[in-house]
């Protein structure tokens, strides 16, 4: 294994955001070639899955792709109050693969040794656990060795589980908001996907007395929901124009954009899915609109806190998912003082946080 690291200069790329460190790495002999962003340490060593994909198609690709990502983690490891900092790893899988390897894993575990621990990494789109467990041969800065490491196992139910809890809080964080109180119950509520995340989130709201109109791709979903939420079958093309109070996404990003904004009958959006706006001049378009959403990454952030936050017991894990609440309260009181969309209102607050810890660094520091 023949391992060659760079650090390519991509101050010039449109998705360079200050990021404080991008490193990569290639062995054409077992069809290895990864990039890793470090985008902010300030609030801590770095934090971010590893995604294994395929189907990038150039390197610029790859790297657009971690460096959204890698920034993407910072704001959400730091609208959730924790003590870390945002990164990410993009793996180029070979054309025709769905999971990297073996010797690719073992030659990811020799890159992160390159980092000397400034960035820990886990299962993403792509990978497994089980995968980790081989890089972790050659490294400690993979997530399972953490965990072996502190002595822990994982709580029941995982990111998906507490990634719901947080989507709660968060979903009667913005009915407060717009309604004047957090009650759920009589809300109508369209959850779009019904995956490991959804499902326990309808049985929170079913649970509060919501009226649910679901949808899915899998039939089989539906009719469960159909049956024990008492919820209402939409498509899943069509849930986002259906006359509720709020609209849930959970499935795939992009929901929000020019196309269906128009059509959007509900006065909330909040929900679990990444990158729920096309564009973000989407949140703008909403503001006006008299819509209120709930920035995705600060709403869904109780995954994260689930991974990071290694030896709590659920009790200690919900006082840090319930944090969610909180932040986006801030959120939505500066937006309507400012007459701001969320999502700007959002990425300043996240601005202001970093600033306040690297000037407090440097005070430290005597610098």
């Amino acid at each position: 294994m023949t391992i060659k690291f760079s650090y390519p200069d991509v101050s010039n790329h449109p998705d360079f955001d200050g990021h404080e460190t991008v490193l990569k790495a290639e062995d054409p002999s077992i069809g290895f070639k990864a990039f890793i962003a470090v985008h902010s340490t300030v609030m801590g060593p770095a934090r971010g899955g590893c995604r294994y994909w395929p189907n990038y198609i150039n390197e610029n690709d790859a790297l657009s792709d971690v460096l959204r990502l890698s920034r993407g983690m910072t704001y959400k490891t730091t609208m959730a109050g924790l003590p870390y900092g945002g990164g990410k790893t993009v793996i180029m899988g070979p054309k025709g693969t769905t999971n990297p390897s073996p010797e690719i894993m073992r030659a990811l575990g020799h890159m992160l040794n390159e980092l000397d621990g400034i960035y820990e990494t886990g299962e993403d789109v792509g990978t497994r656990t089980s995968d980790f467990k081989i890089a972790g041969e050659v490294t400690q800065h993979v997530r399972v060795r953490a965990v072996e490491r502190a002595g822990q196992v994982d709580l029941p139910g995982g990111p998906p589980l507490y990634t719901a809890h947080g989507v709660y809080c968060g979903i009667r964080s913005a009915a407060k908001e717009k309604f004047g109180t957090d009650v759920l119950h009589g809300l109508r509520i369209g959850v779009k996907g019904l995956g490991n995340v959804a499902w326990p989130l309808c049985e929170m709201l079913h649970r509060d007395g919501a009226t649910l109109t679901v949808a899915d791709i899998d039939a089989i979903k539906v009719k469960a929901a159909e049956e024990k939420f008492g919820a209402a079958p939409a498509k899943p093309e069509d849930i986002i124009f259906e006359t509720l109070d709020i609209y849930t996404p959970c499935a795939l990003g992009g929901d929000i954009n020019d196309k269906t904004i128009t059509g959007i009958q509900a006065a909330v959006i909040a929900g679990a899915a990444n990158n729920q706006l096309e564009h973000p001049m989407h949140s703008l378009m909403l503001h006006k609109k008299g819509i209120l959403y709930a920035p995705d990454y600060v709403i869904n952030a109780g995954g994260v806190i689930n991974v990071v936050m290694i030896g709590l017991n659920h009790d200690e894990m919900m006082q840090h998912v319930r944090i969610i609440g909180k932040t986006l309260d801030e959120v939505f009181e500066r937006s309507r003082l400012k007459n701001q969309d969320t999502a700007t209102t959002a990425d300043e607050i996240v601005q202001e946080r970093l600033t306040a810890a690297s000037n407090a660094k440097r005070l430290v520091n005597g610098s």
